[in-house]
């Protein structure tokens, strides 16, 4: 079993930045993809980004490309998302997923997920 913690959501000015972090327990993150995704009430959640187990792997959705950054400590068990010139768009609750597979964009191919924390970013 793995034990997902978010944190590091707030209130944000649009153009402003914030660093979520997802910590993780249980069982060592190492041999996890990590992923990151979205919901705002009333949408379906869609996928940020992800990363491979090592770290050499990334992907991103077109809408963050280029303004987030994902990123991953492996020897403290956690994984960062860097979000950079957000808009009132980026607002949503955030949440850190793992999956044994590979790389992927879909909710179904990750395994464990944690309880999200709020960004919301004022225009």
């Amino acid at each position: 079993q793995v034990q997902l913690v978010e944190s590091g959501g707030g209130l944000v000015q649009a153009g402003g930045s914030l660093r979520l972090s997802c910590a993780g327990s249980g069982r060592t993150l190492v041999t996890y993809v990590m992923g990151w995704f979205r919901q705002d009430p009333g949408k379906e959640r869609e996928f940020v980004a992800a990363i491979s187990w090592s770290g050499d792997k990334t992907i991103y959705a077109e809408s963050v490309k280029g303004r987030f950054t994902i990123s991953r400590d492996n020897a403290k068990s956690t994984v960062y998302l860097q979000m950079n010139s957000l808009k009132p768009e980026d607002t949503a609750v955030y949440y850190c997923a793992a999956a044994l597979n590979k790389l992927g964009t879909g909710m179904d191919e990750y395994d464990y997920w944690g309880q999200g924390t709020q960004v919301i970013v004022s225009s």
